[in-house]
């Protein structure tokens, strides 16, 4: 992905677009897109996906992706997905056809704020059911270098943190197909 030449938000604008984030729903949402990772740095964008309990998003790396989180740096078992709030992710990339370079597998239009979506959490969505970590999750370096600076400090301030903006991460509960436009509903 060219990094080169990209807008980027301001600070004023992302600050702007926050009412409009706490206004997500937050019992029934939508999964808005999912995103396949066949390899460092490619992106599938899927109308449908399979939700699986060993492999996390069929065709995605996840389970070939270390983690310094588990002794042995193998797959962390409660990160097999990370979902980002759509609205969030429309503030900072501008463009949907950035979403996609976030990294994330799923993007829905839902409150993932800790006191609407707490670990332990269970969302369906399609056939399948997920469950919410406890395991954070940050942006990274390339999260700069896509989206800049300021929305890396956005979405992981101090005084926000508590409302997820970065996203948070998930273990599939029970298998099933999911597609774009299903509601996500918060049992």
């Amino acid at each position: 992905m060219e990094t080169q030449n990209l807008k980027h938000r301001t600070h004023d604008e992302l600050i702007e677009g926050l009412e409009d984030i706490l206004n997500s729903p937050t019992n029934h949402g939508r999964l808005d897109l999912i995103v396949r990772r066949p390899e460092v740095d490619q992106r599938e964008v899927l109308q449908e996906g399979q939700l699986d309990l060993k492999y996390g998003l069929l065709g995605d790396t996840w389970i070939n992706r270390s983690s310094s989180r588990t002794p042995d740096k193998s797959a962390h078992p409660d990160m097999q997905l990370n979902i980002m709030n759509s609205r969030v992710i429309e503030l900072i990339a501008i463009e949907k056809e950035r979403w996609k370079w976030a990294g994330d597998q799923l993007y829905m239009d839902l409150n993932i704020s800790e006191s609407n979506t707490p670990p332990g959490t269970k969302l369906k969505i399609g056939e399948a059911i997920i469950e919410v970590s406890s395991e954070p999750h940050t942006g990274c370096k390339k999260f700069v270098e896509r989206f800049g600076l300021e929305a890396m400090k956005f979405v992981n301030a101090k005084e926000r943190k508590h409302l997820h903006l970065r996203g948070i991460n998930a273990k599939v509960l029970k298998e099933g197909r999911i597609k774009t436009g299903d509601i996500v509903e918060k049992l």
